[in-house]
């Protein structure tokens, strides 16, 4: 499969060690960059366009000033001075995917065991070194880190980024968590009254932040002091809820609400207001029929009140049965030794969940009937890995899972591409400049291997990825952190 592209590529392309090195690209980055020309021409590809639509086949792509120049039917080409042509037949390009839960750290658990016990207390080990560069590889151009740790760490390195620097993403820096007086996580801030969930918000749109995350003890006031903060300055806040059901946020402004419908606790018994359950929300998701009248009003409540549902399903994907999640030797070689021990701990079957035994295959059913419901209704499903979660969902690796486990899900490859790319850009407001391929747009597109309209496992064999019309090297990004992730 590499060897394909590779022989493509020798043929228009002069070996790195003679490619002088590109003005604006430090040489950390320029070492991964494979293609980098005023003018690129992708000849014979196949196009998913990321709008939903069927695959095109045998399309030019020509990229000019990190643009989409045009889109024209499939032809030979011979470059001209300054022009570099790529013949791809065989290979497809879509959009760069938009990943809306993302992160840059990692979740480390103090002497886990193979019942799934640690000591306390759980630790977030930020990954500002092989974060990026996983998600690039992975085909990821544009992601949301949908909660900071190390807030201040992410908007320098979305500085060093956007200046070429560093290799990675598009970065939408998601402030530090608003959370409210308790917390699982010992690195977490804690609000205090809803005058202090707006102080900080302004505090960090101060500092450059461009959306938020509420967390599972925020209070309704505090929340809603947040998003009528964030509003003020035009920026959007989700949330990983538990003690705010997702009816309650829905009407308190809420943007978006994470995790599909797993953390939804309305209709949890012991559920008090302001106070998370003791199920945080399994035994919501256990009642809610995705067919009956309570999934069908609170769909209707999101869907009227302009709320977008985020997806994670790579990070629930062990509730689907044994053996699960899959496993990738790419992503086990990018992983540290104790990383890889614990990605193998945490693989061990679930029991099941609660007193009542909800069994979680059951949940993960419904979780997957309602986002189907919920996009058939008029939703704006969104799709984000959650690395990590648990520890075992990788950067970039996991958003290639999300995508082939919405096909599971029951939408075609061609809407779940939609949901990962131009359905994250709409979000965003930047339908505009990302999440298809048009002509106009900014040249972010992936080169895949093959065909994943038809095949969505093709999803992974991600060749070039281009972000304002550089072409970066996927094979080269994934060897420089090789047992690195879980470490920096």
């Amino acid at each position: 499969m590499r060897f394909c592209i590779l022989v493509a590529l020798a043929l228009v392309l002069l070996p790195y060690s003679a490619i002088a090195q590109t003005p604006g690209l430090s040489t950390t980055v320029e070492q991964f960059v494979r293609v980098h020309a005023k003018t690129v021409i992708l000849t014979h590809v196949r196009i998913i366009d990321g709008t939903g639509a069927p695959a095109v086949e045998d399309q030019n792509v020509a990229i000019r000033d990190g643009k989409i120049n045009a889109v024209e039917p499939g032809a030979d080409v011979v470059a001209a001075q300054g022009e570099t042509v790529l013949p791809l037949r065989g290979y497809t390009v879509m959009p760069g995917i938009v990943g809306m839960h993302n992160h840059l750290f990692y979740i480390a658990r103090p002497n886990l065991d193979v019942r799934r016990h640690s000591d306390p207390p759980v630790i977030v080990l930020q990954m500002t070194f092989s974060a990026p560069r996983l998600y690039l590889a992975g085909g990821v151009t544009t992601m949301r880190t949908t909660g900071s740790v190390e807030t201040y760490a992410d908007l320098n390195l979305k500085h060093d980024i956007d200046a070429g620097k560093l290799p990675g993403p598009h970065i939408d820096v998601t402030g530090p968590y608003l959370e409210g007086s308790t917390s699982i996580f010992i690195q977490m801030p804690h609000l205090t009254s809803p005058a202090d969930a707006r102080e900080t918000v302004e505090y960090w749109i101060k500092q450059g932040v461009t959306s938020f995350k509420a967390y599972m003890n925020i209070t309704r006031a505090e929340l809603k002091a947040a998003i009528d903060a964030a509003h003020q300055h035009g920026l959007k806040v989700t949330g990983h809820l538990c003690s705010v059901t997702y009816k309650e946020a829905a009407e308190l402004g809420i943007d978006d609400l994470e995790h599909g419908f797993f953390v939804n606790t309305q209709l949890d018994h012991d559920k008090k207001p302001d106070v998370c359950s003791q199920s945080a929300g399994t035994e919501t998701l256990a009642r809610m029929d995705p067919g009956g009248l309570e999934a069908k009003e609170l769909i209707n409540t999101l869907i009227s009140h302009h709320v977008a549902i985020t997806s994670t399903l790579p990070v629930f994907e062990n509730f689907a049965g044994a053996g699960r999640p899959q496993v990738r030797q790419q992503a086990l070689e990018a992983m540290s030794p104790q990383a890889r021990e614990d990605f193998f701990l945490l693989r061990q079957p679930r029991s099941p969940l609660s007193a009542e035994k909800i069994d979680p295959a059951m949940l993960w059913q419904h979780d997957l009937g309602l986002e189907r419901a919920f996009v058939a209704a008029g939703g704006l499903l969104l799709s984000g890995p959650d690395p990590t979660g648990r520890g075992d969902v990788l950067s970039g690796f996991g958003d290639q899972r999300g995508i082939e486990l919405l096909v599971e899900a029951g939408f075609t490859p061609v809407e779940a591409l939609k949901i990962a790319t131009l359905n994250g850009a709409i979000y965003l407001r930047r339908e505009k400049e990302i999440g298809s391929v048009r002509a106009g747009e900014n040249a972010d597109l992936v080169v895949i291997k093959g065909d994943p309209s038809k095949q969505i496992s093709d999803i992974e064999n991600v060749e070039l990825v281009f972000k304002d019309g550089i072409g970066y090297d996927s094979q080269k990004l994934l060897d420089s952190v090789k047992g690195k992730y879980g470490r920096y």
